[in-house]
Formats: C-alpha cells, sequence, structure tokens
C-alpha cells in the first residue's frame, strides 16, 4: 500500500489535471468528485489504523464491503450498518460536538462518528426523517464546505471541513435521494 506522502502526491497531480477551473466542463466537475470521494475514503480509513481490531469469528463486519470502504468505516460504523447496506460515500468531517468526526452516507441514511465523544459515539438519520439538505462553500478558504441537514423536526445537523466537490457529491446524493422517498 502507498505511504500517506505517496498517495497526497497522486493526489495532487490528479486535482491539477481534472479540476473544474482548468477546464473541462461537467466531466472534469464529475472526474474531480470521484478524486475528491476516494482521497477521502482513505483518509477516513487513516484515522481508523490507529487501533486494529481482529474482526470476530465467523462472517466479517462488513464483508459485502470493499476493504478500502471498511477500514474508513472503522468497528464502530460497520457496526451501526445493516446487513448489506450499501455505502456510498465515507469521508472525515467536522461538527459541532466533535472535531473529528467520520461522515458515512448508506442507501438509507446518513451516519457519523464522533471520534472524542465518550458514549453513543455513533448517530444516524434516515433519509425520511431529513427536511432540507443545504450546501456552503466557504469563500475565503474555498477549501472548505458545510453540509447542513435539517430534520422533520426542525433540528439541524451541520457537518464541516468537507472537500467542495465531494460535498457536492453528497448533496446531489442526498436530494435525489429524497426526491425518490417523497414520490
Amino acid at each position: 500500500m502507498a505511504g500517506e506522502k505517496e498517495v497526497a502526491a497522486a493526489y495532487r497531480e490528479l486535482a491539477k489535471r481534472w479540476h473544474p477551473d482548468q477546464g473541462g466542463g461537467d466531466e472534469a466537475v464529475r472526474r474531480m468528485a470521484e478524486i475528491n470521494a476516494a482521497f477521502d475514503l482513505l483518509r477516513a480509513g487513516a484515522a481508523h489504523q490507529a487501533a486494529p481490531r481482529k474482526p470476530p469469528r465467523g462472517r466479517r463486519r462488513g464483508s459485502w464491503l470493499p476493504d478500502a470502504v471498511r477500514r474508513a468505516l472503522g468497528p464502530e460504523l460497520l457496526d451501526a450498518l445493516s446487513d448489506r447496506e450499501a455505502v456510498k460515500f465515507v469521508t472525515p468531517v467536522s461538527t459541532w460536538a466533535s472535531p473529528r468526526a467520520v461522515l458515512a452516507v448508506t442507501e438509507r441514511r446518513v451516519l457519523w462518528l464522533l471520534d472524542d465523544a465518550p458514549v453513543a459515539r455513533v448517530r444516524s438519520l434516515a433519509y425520511r426523517d431529513i427536511a432540507a439538505v443545504s450546501l456552503k462553500v466557504h469563500r475565503l478558504r474555498r477549501k472548505a464546505a458545510t453540509l447542513t441537514l435539517k430534520t422533520n423536526g426542525g433540528r439541524r445537523h451541520s457537518f464541516a471541513d468537507l472537500r467542495p466537490h465531494t460535498a457536492s457529491a453528497i448533496e446531489r446524493h442526498l436530494r435525489d435521494e429524497l426526491a425518490h422517498s417523497r414520490l
């Protein structure tokens, strides 16, 4: 497996080539979102490598998922998944409750792990409970975005420090899912 420096260098090279500001239209936007999602997946996986644990006997947790996704999710988010629940995105984020969190978007819901919380570290929100999705790209830094989910009960959950292209891909996915669930 490539080291952290090699991965970062490869990311920078691909970002230089496919960044939408360099031209390329919709294809560049799509490719940059894929590049950012892959890089975020590797970064989230690195956060869980510090404490390797043995899988339980028998079937491995999340055996239906690719290895990189399982590593990025870590043991607690894997335990929170239902059997065969497909994971679309995994990325590091920060929340008001935890500056180091991991966000996972599945086919049914949004889950997040609050890394520094002592209890109730995994939270989730089903698509049916989401009333609105909004995205704000921070103009000063342009390297970060905040995704905000408003629940049907009026509560807001904000996920900050997302890469803008990753955040927009997640926003599009959630809007599509919400539109399909309301049909």
